[in-house]
């Protein structure tokens, strides 16, 4: 799948792209993934409001798209 997520990237479209991610997010403490204010955030408004790093976030999707 050719998918390429940035700091910009906004979550429901990755989630829509591939829900199998949610483990990446889940796994920062995005616990309220599903819920609809979630989906139109940014993955740098997301890291920023749970405290993580948005490179390595960002680096991890990458390489599950890459896959």
């Amino acid at each position: 799948m050719s998918f390429k997520v940035n700091e910009d990237t906004i979550i429901g479209d990755i989630m829509d792209a591939d829900e199998s991610t949610a483990e990446y997010f889940l796994e920062m403490g995005m616990h309220c993934l599903f819920c609809p204010s979630s989906r139109g955030e940014t993955v740098k408004q997301a890291c920023e409001v749970h405290g993580a790093d948005c490179n390595e976030l960002i680096n991890k999707l990458n390489a599950h798209f890459g896959e």
